[in-house]
């Protein structure tokens, strides 16, 4: 049995140990290869795993004797799904790993941002000290009224944070998503994001990327905003208009952002569509990593082992996923 890996930056230890430990050979790829590479790489794979990589029908065509596709993370965006429908190759994700964690890293933003964490301590970092002035008033997360754009299990961890923990008011918008269970997770539904967006001091990202959410979030939206508030996005980068978000910190029209993912990555300092964010303390860019810690890993690692082994056994494959995309397959999976 051969499976390719890619995006081999992405250290996972455990999971490269536990499937050479069942005797597959294990080849890794690095992020970025070119779809001919990876087209030549998965020609006699068994099994495909992939994080960021795109996963073209052209690869999947390459691939004769795929069994599955495994994605080591949550957003399935980047494979095409229809393409692995054609040939009966059941597509998996690992969907829970992470819901508290990524939930956590969105709050993080929010609160570094809120007590204006980056730009007091690049102060300190380079005059010693500062003195309460003005300039470096933050505010409190108390009392504010903080908008989620997507109200799943993530989005209703990061309203538990807000609401039961700091006592903030919490919205949501989410056509999915009713309302009884908004208002069990301490959610006000709102149906018109633009007028969530005006009512809000903190607006953070998190819905699935698909169709209707690409550019979700863009020059309308953003004027919709508080000049005094700010973004999160810890979801996919293109939900976001980023030529948008640019043009809106730069000109000072929302006062900052939080943001974890984008549409190019990785980032880079100049010649990106996001450079201009470099070096503003009104900005924290992470480099997509707010799912990275012990913990989440080691349930990644748990879940894919299992997923993949299902796969190479023959099995059915265990759908967990809600999501209508994978939902939709037909062959060689189950649901639950």
């Amino acid at each position: 049995m051969k499976a390719v890996r890619t995006d081999r930056e992405l250290e996972c230890p455990g999971m490269d140990a536990g499937l050479r430990a069942r005797g597959v050979e294990l080849v890794t790829l690095p992020d970025g290869i070119p779809e001919a590479e990876l087209m030549a790489a998965v020609t006699d794979a068994d099994l495909i795993l992939m994080c960021y990589t795109p996963i073209t029908a052209r690869v999947i065509e390459a691939a004769r004797k795929l069994k599955g596709i495994v994605k080591y993370g949550v957003g399935i965006d980047a494979i095409d799904i229809k393409a692995a429908m054609r040939r009966g190759i059941p597509v998996v994700n690992v969907p829970e790993y992470a819901e508290e964690t990524v939930a956590e890293g969105a709050f993080a933003l929010m609160i570094a941002l809120a007590k204006r964490l980056p730009a007091i301590t690049a102060a300190v970092a380079r005059d010693g000290w500062i003195w309460p002035e003005q300039r470096w008033l933050g505010r409190d997360i108390s009392g504010s009224t903080l908008g989620l754009v997507g109200c799943g299990k993530i989005g209703r961890s990061m309203a538990r944070m807000a609401g039961q923990g700091f006592r903030a008011k919490v919205l949501g918008f989410d056509p999915r998503v009713d309302t009884a269970t908004m208002r069990d997770a301490g959610v006000e539904k709102v149906d018109d994001l633009h007028v969530m967006l005006g009512a809000c001091d903190f607006v953070s990202i998190h819905c699935v990327l698909n169709d209707d959410t690409r550019g979700l979030i863009g020059c309308r939206e953003l004027a919709c905003m508080k000049p005094s508030a700010i973004l999160i996005n810890v979801s996919r980068g293109a939900i976001i208009d980023e030529a948008a978000l640019v043009e809106a910190i730069v000109a000072g029209r929302i006062a900052g952002a939080g943001l974890d993912v984008y549409s190019l990555e990785p980032l880079a300092r100049s010649g990106h569509p996001m450079s201009a964010l470099f070096d503003r303390d009104n900005v924290i860019l992470f480099p997509h990593l707010t799912f990275f810690t012990h913990e989440a890993m080691r349930r990644l690692e748990h879940d894919t082992l299992a997923r993949c082994f299902e796969v190479l056994d023959g099995r059915p494959v265990t759908v967990r996923s809600r999501d209508p995309r994978l939902r939709a397959q037909t062959t060689g999976v189950e649901f639950r």
